[in-house]
């Protein structure tokens, strides 16, 4: 008997790092530093939970089944904040509202693969793609990044064969943290144009980009809807993380497909969440950008205490949005250290062997710290702890 299609993956990561808490006490003085998880753990801000009660109390549509691919004015809202934003054209026909931005990503592989296909992705690379690839029937095939995690377009050409349908890359990127250049963006926008495949572009991360304004010019090409898919997350801007709304931009054609997958898997998108990120783009701007300096200042704390780590043999790989992406110094795999940090050092994090190929032997020295969530004062207890950790 076949394997099931979930069989041939892997437990959800998150849910097993969390298991290694079982058991595992945390003094007063020496708290859990949980660093494993990439989202937001505060609540919306008061205004928007208060547009939010409103909603629920008064708009009874808000319970109701909704269109397939999202509310109206919510797709019209980013098809006019990306055209300005990205300098481009997007028509509100060219985005579907999605349950998240997984969804969106399952969707657009459902909408443009076969089964024995294959999707080049980064490495490091996001856990939840590699598993939508296996249980889709799909192969991941690994592209190599440098030592600045920054993938090459030359390197991927060499990959890329008949059954090749799509380049996926993840910019801030997740778990490395490092952003794209934008030529380097293009590179493969053109690199994929020219082999008649697509490139999925997520960016659930673009808000707390380094660099003020567009992070890439793709929208400006005129025939962008043929190639680019690009995937966006509204979680981490306006903390909605368990309200599931993300979003997918591409072409009209390649939407009518996306709708036949929401249909039969969530039917529509979650009402409340969508009027609320809909409200949260009109309405938190400013808060939003309050958000993404204190990010970028929790990079900043990151950035100038490593040296204490670096001092003790760790090498700080990539940085960049919610996370910093280390090698560490220790005569074991990170499968095995990650584990250890919780009971020796009260910090959850996550190995780099979740992020990378079995067997790799890049990800047995890896790590993703997730420091969105802790403030400068955390940071640098985490980096305490890190420094003074013997094994």
């Amino acid at each position: 008997m076949r394997p099931s299609r979930t069989a041939v993956t892997f437990r959800p990561p998150i849910m097993e790092a969390q298991r290694w808490m079982q058991g595992v006490s945390f003094p007063p003085d020496r708290p859990l530093i949980n660093v494993s998880q990439a989202a937001p753990v505060a609540a919306p801000p008061e205004a928007l939970r208060a547009e939010m009660a409103r909603i629920v109390q008064h708009e009874i549509s808000a319970h109701l089944y909704g269109p397939d691919l999202g509310l109206p004015a919510l797709r019209q809202e980013i098809a006019r904040q990306w055209s300005e934003f990205y300098g481009g054209s997007v028509a509100s026909r060219q985005v579907a509202i999605t349950s998240g931005c997984n969804q969106a990503f399952c969707a657009a592989c459902a909408a443009i693969t076969a089964e024995g296909d294959e999707l080049l992705l980064p490495t490091p690379w996001y856990f939840n793609h590699k598993m939508w690839c296996d249980m889709s029937g799909l192969s991941a095939v690994p592209l190599p990044t440098a030592a600045d995690l920054i993938p090459d377009p030359d390197t991927a050409r060499e990959l890329i064969t008949e059954r090749t349908r799509a380049i996926v890359l993840v910019t801030p990127n997740n778990p490395g943290g490092v952003e794209y250049p934008a030529d380097t963006i293009r590179a493969f926008f053109e690199l994929a144009r020219d082999h008649g495949i697509h490139l999925i572009v997520d960016e659930t991360y673009r808000d707390f980009h380094g660099q003020s304004g567009a992070p890439h010019d793709l929208f400006s090409d005129p025939d962008w809807p043929k190639t680019l898919i690009q995937l966006y997350s509204f979680s981490k801007a306006y903390r909605l993380t368990g309200h599931r709304v993300g979003a997918m931009i591409t072409s009209e054609a390649l939407l009518s497909e996306v709708e036949k997958f929401i249909d039969t898997v969530t039917i529509c998108p979650n009402q409340l969440g969508q009027r609320a990120a809909l409200w949260g783009m009109q309405n938190l701007g400013q808060w939003l950008a309050g958000e993404r300096a204190e990010i970028l200042d929790r990079r900043a704390a990151i950035a100038e205490g490593f040296s204490r780590l670096e001092a003790k043999g760790w090498t700080l790989l990539g940085l960049g949005a919610y996370f910093a992406y280390v090698e560490h110094p220790f005569d074991m795999p990170s499968d095995k250290l990650a584990p250890i940090l919780v009971e020796r050092a009260g910090i959850l994090l996550l190995p780099g062997t979740m992020f990378q190929p079995e067997g790799s032997t890049d990800g047995a020295r890896q790590l993703r710290i997730a420091f969105a969530n802790i403030d400068r004062a955390g940071i640098t207890a985490l980096l305490q702890r890190l420094e003074n950790l013997a094994l």
